[in-house]
């Protein structure tokens, strides 16, 4: 009997700790803002900043794994809606419809802005003009003739730079002759650098920092400088013009984060919009939210080259 008793003993206390092990395994596998998987469905034409956020992220918290997930903005935003995204890059904020869809199923979506882009025209490097008129484009979009441009090339027909030329131009939808449409910013500028005559309408995001197989085939191509409904004056999609809100084709960018827990996403979303991530954007070529700050040490005495 006491043998009995002792063997019991033995095993409920294996069975205690195996089970005390596996909530161990449990809790170090848990999701935290800094440690675990997540997927990101990001907005096609902004991608690039956020592969390069992604990067830095990962490699300053190694136990971060995230998936960035490109798509157009229209599949984007479903995927949100239907709660099979939970975490999204944007180029435009949720609408009053989409939170109060949210609010139905009691989920509060974190908002939160890190940047400004810019939706840039392009032609090919043989055209010398490299100055355009916004009016031009939209007249073109609302169907009128003899407006100087052979054609349109976009990257996706649900794209946010279709939807951004139609709600600009007050059209439903893009004309049917002389307007093109591929899958990705990429395909976009290569149409155009290998034909003459028409305008592309790209992310900015692309042009700097194309990937390296573009490096070669963006210098084939020019940036168009343009001039807005009401100027009479000609700006480019740089940071200067951009913070200076001269630029007319200027649009935010939004991080949104669905999870309803504090998980990787919310991380993910602080560290974009804090120092490190807003010195990422900066590098990138589009304006953050803030202005990182620059620390400067100042000495009394210069020192001699050979100390």
């Amino acid at each position: 009997m006491l043998k009995y008793s002792k063997f019991l003993g033995l095993v409920i206390f294996v069975f205690l700790f195996a089970m005390c092990n596996q909530k161990s395994k449990s809790e170090s596998n848990k999701e935290t803002i800094l440690k675990g998987a997540l997927d990101v469905t990001v907005d096609e034409t902004v991608k690039p900043i956020v592969d390069d956020q992604v990067a830095v992220f990962e490699g300053t918290y190694y136990s971060a794994k995230i998936t960035v997930i490109p798509k157009s903005e229209a599949e984007l935003i479903n995927d949100l809606l239907n709660q099979k995204a939970k975490v999204v890059v944007t180029a435009r904020d949720l609408t009053t419809e989409e939170i109060a869809r949210f609010e139905k199923s009691k989920i509060k979506p974190r908002v939160t802005p890190f940047a400004k882009d810019a939706i840039a025209f392009i032609s090919n490097k043989s055209n010398n003009d490299t100055l355009i008129a916004l009016k031009t484009v939209i007249d073109f979009i609302q169907g009128k003739k003899d407006t100087g441009i052979k054609g349109l090339v976009f990257d996706n027909p649900n794209s946010s730079t279709v939807r951004y030329m139609k709600e600009l131009a007050n059209v439903k939808d893009l004309p049917t002759e002389n307007v093109f449409s591929f899958k990705t910013n990429d395909e976009v500028i290569k149409f155009v650098s290998e034909n003459n005559g028409m305008i592309g309408v790209v992310g900015v995001n692309w042009l700097s920092q194309p990937s390296p197989n573009m490096v070669d085939v963006v210098k084939k191509i020019n940036v168009l400088s343009v001039k807005g409904l009401n100027d009479d004056k000609y700006y480019s999609p740089t940071q200067n013009d951009l913070a200076e809100v001269k630029y007319p084709l200027a649009r935010d960018l939004f991080i949104i984060n669905c999870q309803g827990y504090n998980g990787l996403g919310m991380g993910f979303g602080s560290f974009i919009a804090g120092d490190i991530g807003q010195r990422i954007v900066l590098k990138s070529g589009l304006l953050p939210v803030r202005t990182p700050g620059r620390k400067l040490q100042i000495r009394n005495k210069l020192l001699k080259d050979n100390e």
